[in-house]
């Protein structure tokens, strides 16, 4: 998701849920994305995986903004749309880890803890580093869609 305030374009990124992710911030927030299987959609999956992750639905025009290869292997396609929201009122699905690794125990954790607005060059920052294209191609999309 997108927008655009005072002539700016700002991104909402979010932030893992979970002990491992509690302390990090630089370098670890990330676009909302999921698995989807290889007879889906990706598209499709996009949107279900953007509300799973924010409770937020995923609508409007849709920008293609190419895929990226993360560093554990996991190809992201995404796609960007122009809306807006309160980070405040998101709602994350949860999952299952074990914590602390190794140990047999198992915590619920939620996928997703907290939300956020950046500009581009915040989110330059702030974004995953093999996710930056995502950001440069919402960039030239944006501009050509507005001019």
């Amino acid at each position: 998701m997108y927008r655009v305030s005072a002539g700016e374009i700002e991104v909402l990124l979010v932030h893992p849920g979970g002990p491992f992710w509690a302390n990090k911030d630089i370098g670890v927030w990330t676009v909302p994305k999921g698995e989807y299987e290889d007879d889906e959609d990706p598209l499709t999956a996009a949107r279900r995986e953007f509300r799973e992750e924010t409770g937020f639905d995923a609508s409007g025009d849709f920008l293609e903004l190419g895929s990226i290869r993360q560093k554990g292997g996991k190809t992201v396609a995404a796609w960007a749309f122009e809306g807006d929201c309160d980070p405040s009122q998101l709602k994350s699905n949860t999952c299952e880890i074990e914590w602390p690794p190794r140990s047999g125990k198992r915590l619920e954790i939620p996928e997703v803890d907290r939300g956020r607005w950046f500009s581009l060059n915040a989110a330059r920052t702030y974004i995953r580093e093999k996710q930056i294209p995502l950001l440069e191609a919402l960039r030239g999309n944006v501009a050509s869609k507005s001019g």
